[in-house]
């Protein structure tokens, strides 16, 4: 990841270096905050990014159910205000590809009490790159002993900051195991996710998906992958997915902002399919790859152009 030079923080832009917050904020003791990851394309019409109005309503929702007021620095700010405050962080900054917008607590007190405790807001853009590879080289999973925090545990729904500490402890088991990524079981035993994309198989000619009362993250990329291969001709369906079916698919694929179509080609060291990616992740790929970069005009008003 190379950082760029301006962070908007609170209403004004700043230098990276500049861009603090106290070491008492509530946000980063207790882990109250919201956040997105919004991938940025070049395209022919110039610096796009893929479906901003979404992601920006898939915020405000999650400080919502967080009861986060959205007023920092004096102001209160809707959803105009902080999706043209995205766009600019996107054109002030140069090579950006991702932009994490974080709605968060701040104060100086210690205790958990969320209540009346101020709120700040940053939004830093970056260049990523590949987050997980190429589709030609392929991913390796690991199942984690971690399960994903089903709905009664944490707002499952929505990106809290807080209710990221089991995927980084899933994607420190995966690491350690020499995997790239590791999936996640849900408290019933079916998956879930994995640390930070949503997963996919296809089986008998049919693509199946975790449905969201698994506990998962209804993720942006997930919806649009979803609508691109019913496009395509394929069925798609929402169901339980059990780790039997999950070690038995043809093909396996995640999906995520940052990683974008990633297939998988091992998990728990057995080979998915031919241990290479199959033709139907090639294809979805291949077509998402053109759909963000503004090569597909069906999917046009998936692109917001800066």
């Amino acid at each position: 990841m190379k950082k760029t030079e301006k962070i908007w923080l609170d209403g004004k832009l700043v230098k990276w270096d500049d861009a603090k917050v106290h070491v008492l904020a509530h946000g980063l003791n207790y882990g109250t905050g919201v956040f997105e990851g919004i991938r940025v394309y070049e395209t022919g019409k110039g610096l796009s990014i893929f479906r901003l109005k979404d992601h920006v309503r898939r915020l405000i929702n999650g400080c919502k159910v967080m009861a986060i007021p959205l007023e920092f620095g004096g102001r209160k700010y809707g959803y105009d205000e902080i999706f043209e405050a995205i766009k600019e962080v996107a054109r002030v900054n140069k090579g950006v590809d991702y932009v994490k917008p974080c709605v968060f607590l701040r104060g100086e007190n210690v205790g958990l009490n969320p209540v009346n405790v101020p709120a700040s807001m940053a939004i830093t853009g970056v260049h990523m790159g590949a987050y997980l590879g190429e589709v030609g080289a392929g991913a390796s999973l690991i199942t984690s002993s971690w399960h994903r925090p089903d709905n009664l545990c944490s707002p499952a729904g929505a990106k809290v900051n807080g209710a990221y500490v089991t995927s980084c402890l899933a994607k420190r088991e995966a690491v350690e195991q020499g995997a790239d990524e590791a999936v996640m079981l849900n408290s019933n035993g079916y998956v879930a996710e994995c640390t930070g994309e949503n997963i996919f198989f296809y089986r008998n000619g049919k693509i199946l998906t975790p449905k969201p009362s698994n506990s998962i993250l209804e993720g942006i990329t997930r919806n649009s992958v979803m609508e691109v291969a019913r496009d395509m001709g394929y069925e798609v369906v929402e169901t339980d997915v059990s780790r039997v079916e999950m070690l038995t698919s043809d093909e396996v694929w995640m999906t995520g902002t940052a990683a974008e179509v990633v297939s998988v080609t091992s998990i728990d060291r057995r080979p998915v399919g031919n241990g290479k990616p199959g033709p139907v992740t090639t294809a979805l790929h291949d077509r998402f790859a053109d759909i963000v970069r503004g090569k597909n005009p069906k999917y046009e008003a998936w692109l917001d152009y800066v």
